[in-house]
């Protein structure tokens, strides 16, 4: 068996997978996920067919917390499948805050100073650590590399990071920061493959999920990005507002008593797509109701994306290509169309047929600027991360 590497995405409830067999090029063996970590677990592992290969529940009252997903899943890569040696483990890490602008090998010290980071992504960096930490102190010699969202956007201008802010709250790493930056470098790679032209210029990516941003891109490198300080920033979200007045957080404290955990609430988990429609977070149930608040939010996430793309433009001074990925930018082709249709003020004129079947590329022949859909695979970049870390 060809040896093999390991990514790791864990989130509050859910601790997902990705297994590569490291050969001539890395090629993905199994991947799946333990969800409901807590409640009532469940693992699950599929082939790259999508055939499961191996499933396991646990009830509520012996549920397994973050360390005990990690340990389940190493002994099934050990003694279910026998994939040969383990390598290394990459995870996905949200936060690398002004320190780490690229991949780094995991110690103590590394450790200790993402847990620092705490305070930047309190509801997504603890829960990238944990399966870090269960790792170390079950498997100490086996090396891990930490590859952060946040990398990609780290060598934006300084303008583009800053917030007008006076120097004592700026100087404690209060800044833009931006987010997605896996996902967006694998589509800077993949461009250059599609569009080589477009790829030396001025991209914008729409990566559209239940988290979204947009990220603006010169010659492959992040200049700009809707995303902030933190993740919720920027668009419209399947429960996040976006951007919204500071005014409305002041509002907020005064008139309706609300504090610190009951914004978070409300801006991460009950805002946005959720909030607005009364009906959902999933773009799909939106796009299928007839209930007048799901159209409104449709309306008003394409709205906020078109008007986002209209900035990042001209951050970028033009624009020669607009990519598409995420869940929603992949395969809602009616949201993207809705986009595609407010942006042809920037020279983009819409393929129906090509944008209906999803095709790579979705605009028209004499579309000035081309719009395209690209898969965006995150595991395997940080699959190609790690062993560029180990040198394999």
């Amino acid at each position: 068996m060809a040896d093999t590497i390991t990514v790791l995405n864990a989130g509050s409830s859910s601790l997902k997978f990705s297994v590569f067999g490291v050969g001539g090029t890395l090629t993905l063996n199994v991947r799946g996920q333990v969800e409901g970590i807590g409640t009532a677990p469940r693992f699950v592992a599929k082939d790259p067919t999508g055939a499961v290969v191996a499933e396991q529940r646990w009830g509520a009252s012996d549920a397994i917390d973050h360390a005990g997903a990690v340990e389940h899943l190493l002994s099934f890569l050990a003694t279910d499948l026998k994939r040969g040696r383990l390598l290394a483990v990459g995870h996905r890490v949200v936060h690398g805050g002004t320190r780490y602008g690229a991949p780094v090998r995991v110690d103590a010290d590394v450790i200790a100073a993402l847990a620092d980071l705490v305070p930047l992504a309190p509801l997504h960096q603890p829960h990238n650590l944990a399966p870090i930490r269960a790792i170390a102190a079950r498997m100490p010699a086996m090396p891990q590399v930490a590859c952060f969202d946040t990398a990609f956007h780290h060598d934006q201008p300084p303008v583009a990071q800053a917030f007008a802010l006076p120097p004592e709250i700026t100087g404690q790493g209060v800044r833009r920061y931006g987010f997605h930056g896996l996902s967006y470098e694998y589509v800077a790679g993949a461009m250059r493959n599609l569009d080589m032209r477009a790829a030396a210029g001025r991209v914008v990516v729409a990566h559209l999920g239940n988290g979204a941003s947009m990220c603006a891109m010169a010659n492959g490198r992040s200049v700009a990005s809707t995303m902030g300080f933190t993740a919720l920033d920027g668009l419209v979200m399947g429960t996040r507002s976006g951007t919204i007045d500071p005014g409305v957080m002041i509002w907020l404290m005064d008139q309706m008593g609300m504090g610190p955990r009951d914004l978070e609430r409300l801006l991460y988990h009950r805002s946005g797509l959720l909030g607005v429609s009364g009906v959902s977070s999933d773009m799909r149930t939106l796009l299928a109701s007839d209930e007048p608040r799901a159209k409104l939010a449709i309306e008003l996430f394409c709205y906020r994306a078109g008007r986002e793309l209209g900035s990042l433009a001209a951050a970028l001074g033009g624009l020669d290509a607009l990519v598409f990925t995420g869940g929603i930018g992949e395969h809602a082709a009616p949201i993207r169309a809705a986009i595609v249709r407010g942006a042809s003020w920037l020279g983009l004129a819409l393929d129906e047929d090509a944008n209906a079947e999803s095709k790579r590329r979705i605009t028209s022949d004499t579309s000035r600027v081309p719009a395209y859909v690209v898969p965006t695979d995150e595991e395997l970049m940080i699959a190609r991360h790690v062993r560029s870390a180990l040198g394999v």
